[in-house]
């Protein structure tokens, strides 16, 4: 699943493309993969729209329009955002196409049909619990350790749950919570609450670096992640532990342990990792 960096660099890719363009016609190949409003009224409601501005929040990406409006993108497992020439040929599994006033498309394409197009004011979103209400974002500067401390205390579940709870820190997922505690040599299976300041504070700083070095990579392309033209992110070839179960460790060449908590798997070295 596309995760914040690869999300940011969809959102950083389109954005000079389309902020000031008007959307002139959508066609839905899929209409289900709109989840709100109805689709026909989601066809109503963007066509004629001006985007004022793109964005992330989480995984999620928020393009704005007029009126407060905002088409949310959830890309889920496989969702792929694309800007095109309107030649380029039509991939099997797009299930929603935006034509622009410039002549090029936007295309949504989901062979998993996980992900979810929004619209709708931010409020709206919520309230109809379309749009889930989402923890701060970790690379914010004004997000420090102590206010990821105060998260964790109390918290009785595991660490590697906790950094998934998008409610808790929004738009880390399997690849980054993996990457992160390996480089703060804390065990995925750690009790969240249990942690020290000093643990905390580790952990806070090896997920912001993990994060902000995956977007100046542009992202891992583990699955079926493009970046906005179809290309490969650069981030999968220096990841230290996500995927290599039984491979040794970078550090102390002990073969990595695989382990399933929350319904995913983690991978982690049981020597380096504590």
């Amino acid at each position: 699943m596309p995760e914040l960096p690869e999300v940011e660099t969809i959102a950083a890719d389109l954005r000079p493309h389309l902020v000031g363009r008007t959307v002139v016609r959508c066609e839905l190949l899929f209409p289900t993969i709109v989840r709100h409003p109805e689709p026909e009224l989601f066809i109503d409601s963007v066509v004629g729209m001006r985007i004022s501005s793109v964005g992330r929040r989480g995984k999620y990406i928020l393009i704005r329009l007029v009126d407060d409006l905002m088409l949310v993108v959830h890309l889920g497992m496989s969702g792929q955002l694309r800007l095109v020439e309107p030649s380029t040929p039509l991939a099997t599994h797009t299930h929603a196409t935006l034509n622009l006033d410039d002549g090029m498309q936007l295309r949504y394409r989901d062979p998993r049909r996980f992900g979810r197009l929004l619209l709708g004011t931010e409020a709206a979103l919520l309230d109809s619990k379309a749009m889930p209400p989402l923890g701060p974002e970790p690379i914010d500067p004004g997000f420090g350790a102590d206010d990821m401390y105060q998260r964790f205390r109390r918290r009785k579940a595991k660490l590697k749950a906790i950094l998934l709870d998008q409610s808790t820190i929004a738009g880390v997922g399997n690849i980054y919570a993996d990457e992160s505690l390996h480089r703060a040599r804390l065990r995925p299976d750690r009790i969240a609450g249990s942690l020290s300041k000093k643990s905390v504070r580790r952990l806070h700083e090896s997920l912001r670096e993990s994060l902000l070095v995956a977007i100046q990579n542009r992202g891992s392309s583990v699955d079926t992640y493009r970046d906005a033209w179809g290309e490969f992110g650069g981030q999968q070839e220096r990841l230290l532990v996500y995927g290599r179960a039984g491979e040794p460790c970078f550090t102390c060449g002990r073969p990595l342990s695989l382990v399933r908590i929350a319904g995913r798997s983690s991978v982690f070295c049981r020597r380096c990792q504590r």
